[in-house]
């Protein structure tokens, strides 16, 4: 006899194969770039930093691509609703948080990349992805903007870095402290 699943018991409904790996693609891709943009701060100029330079730049642009993918894969389907037994038992600023830090990623998700070419083009050296293609200056060279700009990318790079770090937080409380398998939804390979 098949044992009835209870609301509180029965799977959340998951993400679709396509939103579950653009998430992990991008989170590796952005932890990676952020840890290669710090490590190439404290480093003296040389070959070796321009080549780790160029790697960022090329990551940047590729999160960038990866985003409009996401964006665009969001809105023409729509994300998995949250069991009503976790919102319901959720308090109104922790689903305003929820929100909240899902619609600053994705802001983030664009601004990062695009003020990391601003500071590309502003202090004169353009990209080519890959190298292989080459991408358009987004402004005019122009150091006095460079120095505007760089201060503007690492903040933003920082926030998202930060607004991460609270997504994981709010997932593993879901995980260990609620175990109410909302994780299940994006874990990869595993079915509902």
């Amino acid at each position: 006899m098949k044992p009835v699943s209870s609301p509180a018991s029965s799977p959340a409904a998951r993400y679709t194969l396509t939103a579950i790996a653009l998430h992990w693609v991008l989170a590796v891709a952005i932890l990676s770039a952020f840890g290669v943009g710090l490590y190439i701060e404290g480093l003296p100029f040389s070959p070796a930093k321009l080549k780790l330079i160029n790697w960022h730049k090329w990551a940047g642009v590729t999160i960038l691509f990866l985003s409009v993918l996401r964006l665009l894969w969001r809105l023409t389907h729509r994300p998995p609703a949250l069991p009503a037994r976790i919102e319901s038992a959720m308090p109104g600023w922790q689903r305003a948080a929820h929100h909240g830090t899902h619609h600053l990623m994705y802001l983030l998700f664009f601004a990062v990349p695009l003020l990391g070419w601003a500071y590309s083009s502003a202090k004169g050296f353009p990209i080519v992805w890959f190298g292989v293609l080459p991408l358009p200056d987004l402004v005019a060279p122009n150091p006095e903007l460079a120095e505007v700009i760089k201060p503007l990318h690492g903040l933003a790079a920082w926030g998202l870095i930060g607004l991460v770090v609270l997504h994981v937080g709010a997932a593993l409380k879901h995980q260990f402290i609620d175990r109410d398998g909302l994780l299940e939804r994006m874990r990869p390979g595993r079915k509902a």
